[in-house]
């Protein structure tokens, strides 16, 4: 068995669903609102490159890799991710993959990786690896196989050299997950990230989909929140003019209402409810956590949480 749904897996899964995907199942359990999915597991990945041999190849690109420089940490990324785009996709694990797919009934879907080193206390591979947007069936199986590449990223090769990961066996899980088209989006680090204060929450929205906020190309708004009395004790509200949306099979940069740029992307009540469902996570894990959520019809989904490792 390749492949296990949300609700099979739990925050012990790290070894077979890396961080993402074992946290994702521990938030299903817990009842949290996660958009469903299911994930396809390490061994798939350590099946495929053992079926085809191609492990050997990469152990011997890897060993030859001098970190402190970029031309051959690059050139050892571009043949590892050539490898494994070449190689045959194992029929067991499509057919797999494909039967979850028909299962879930979404015609959209997030892909993303989840390295089995996530979030550990010497790593977090969070950013290092990629994720594909508004995948549909027909390109499915590629996403994959992409997520799996992308083990081999120049970034992540070197941040391996750099955390002294690279004598570590790290491998890679594949989360497939009901896309949310959201209207708004953002990150809430469960402690304000900046003064440390265990007594505040900051959360960050925007226009669309998150990546526009994960991926820097915006300034969200930002609230503090206090979590004892859950009053917004400070909000900044900044003009967005670009939201990142759906168009056909990817995403596309689309214009922002002029009426609606400088105005607040959540409002009040909707930052306390999603204030008060980010405390409940914290509380559940037990630490400070570091959420991705987004908002489709008026209602919040929690895409990622994971533990905020800069405390």
């Amino acid at each position: 068995m390749f492949v296990k749904d949300f609700k099979e897996l739990s925050k012990k899964d790290v070894g077979i669903a890396g961080g993402k995907g074992a946290s994702l199942g521990e938030m299903t359990d817990a009842g949290i609102p996660v958009p469903p999915g299911f994930v396809v597991l390490a061994d798939a990945f350590e099946h495929l490159i053992k079926k085809t041999d191609i492990n050997v190849e990469i152990d011997s690109l890897l060993s030859r890799v001098r970190h402190e420089d970029i031309n051959s940490v690059e050139k050892a990324s571009s043949q590892i991710r050539d490898l494994i785009a070449d190689a045959q996709f194992p029929e067991d694990i499509a057919k797999e993959v494909e039967s979850h797919f028909k299962k879930l009934g979404a015609k959209f879907v997030a892909v993303r990786s989840s390295a089995t080193a996530e979030d550990s206390s010497v790593a977090s591979w969070a950013g290092e690896l990629e994720s594909y947007l508004n995948i549909d069936k027909n390109n499915l199986l590629e996403a994959v196989k992409k997520c799996w590449s992308s083990l081999f990223t120049p970034r992540a090769i070197f941040y391996r050299f750099e955390k002294k990961l690279h004598k570590t066996k790290v491998s890679v899980a594949v989360v497939v997950q009901k896309m949310v088209q959201s209207e708004a989006s953002g990150i809430v680090f469960t402690v304000h990230p900046v003064t440390k204060d265990y007594g505040q929450m900051v959360i960050e929205a925007g226009y669309g989909l998150g990546e526009a906020i994960v991926g820097g190309r915006i300034t969200p708004d930002t609230a503090v929140i206090d979590k004892k009395s859950w009053v917004i004790m400070d909000i900044n509200i900044s003009e967005q003019s670009m939201m990142i949306v759906r168009k056909g099979n990817g995403t596309v940069e689309a214009k922002v209402p002029e009426a609606k740029r400088g105005e607040q992307k959540l409002d009040n009540e909707n930052l306390l409810k999603l204030a008060r469902l980010c405390g409940d996570i914290e509380k559940h894990y037990g630490t400070p956590q570091d959420i991705e959520w987004a908002m489709e019809g008026g209602e919040f989904y929690i895409t990622q949480s994971r533990p905020i490792t800069t405390l």
